[in-house]
């Protein structure tokens, strides 16, 4: 009533919304703590015990503790490569004011138009050239590829948004450009650093395609989107198991979300995105 009735509708829609995320979620906490019976039987009832035994045979069933180890790893390494690149670039793009830093601008968001399923084949040969097929050091590389997009575009526009006045002072005081980039420019864009971050790592962590085709099903190599899969079975899947191990997939992608969740907000709320 603070706002008005005018408001209803809106608030409606938005616990519509929440419903709509949260039933699923529900649903699939739920089963991780089920039988096949229980799942099917009575889907959306409360589970009869809390026993950790579907937990428990997903992460040895599938090797899971191998396996988030490796997502960690490809992820970490892809996301600190990703910054390294995409900061210094957007850094250049945003301090340049002619026609060569329109142009390459508009490369980098041509990256945009690419279909990601429509560079496997050549993403295959290049990593049996290189002798990098089936390692998790070509997956490092070529994720950071595929991001670099994204993220450019988006510093770029936040880097656009600082007072030239700020750069100056710095070059006053007898800074380099490393040290305006680092001590002016990284520091104020930390939102927008963040969004780039929680964006790039959702997509990492999920990816499974290149994962698959480049790293394989090695269960010492592969990642924990690739060893999920492998709690399905032919004869007989148990959906407890599989749910549960979804689940223990999704506790990292929660703890990142929670860590950069107030500067991805910071970033949206001010409006300094502008693409």
């Amino acid at each position: 009533m603070k706002f008005g009735r005018s408001w209803l509708p809106a608030h409606l829609l938005a616990w519509l919304y929440a419903a709509l995320l949260l039933v699923p979620l529900y649903y699939l906490l739920v089963s991780a703590f089920k039988t096949n019976d229980q799942i099917f039987g009575s889907p959306f009832a409360l589970p009869s015990s809390l026993s950790p035994h579907n937990f428990t045979e997903a992460f040895t069933s599938a090797d899971l503790g191998a396996a988030v180890l490796n997502s960690v790893l490809v992820t970490a390494l892809a996301l600190a490569l990703t910054l390294g690149l995409a900061i210094p670039a957007a850094f250049a793009l945003a301090r340049s004011e002619g026609r060569l830093g329109a142009f390459v601008e508009r490369v980098f968001s041509l990256g945009f138009l690419v279909p990601t399923f429509a560079a496997l084949f050549p993403t295959f040969l290049l990593a049996a050239a290189t002798g990098l097929f089936h390692t998790r050091a070509f997956v490092v590389l070529f994720l950071p590829a595929t991001a670099m997009p994204l993220s450019v575009v988006i510093l770029v526009q936040f880097m656009r948004t600082i007072p030239r006045e700020m750069e100056e002072a710095a070059r006053m005081d007898g800074a380099s450009t490393f040290a305006v980039l680092r001590h002016v420019y990284t520091p104020m864009c930390m939102p927008g650093i963040a969004t780039i971050l929680l964006l790039n790592f959702l997509t990492f962590w999920n990816e499974y395609l290149y994962s698959l085709v480049i790293i394989g099903p090695d269960p010492g190599l592969r990642t924990v989107q690739v060893a999920l899969p492998t709690l399905k079975s032919i004869t007989g899947t148990d959906y407890g198991i599989l749910t549960a191990g979804t689940v223990l997939t999704l506790v990292p992608v929660w703890a990142v979300y929670t860590v950069l969740q107030k500067r991805m907000q910071q970033a949206l709320v001010s409006g300094a995105v502008k693409m």
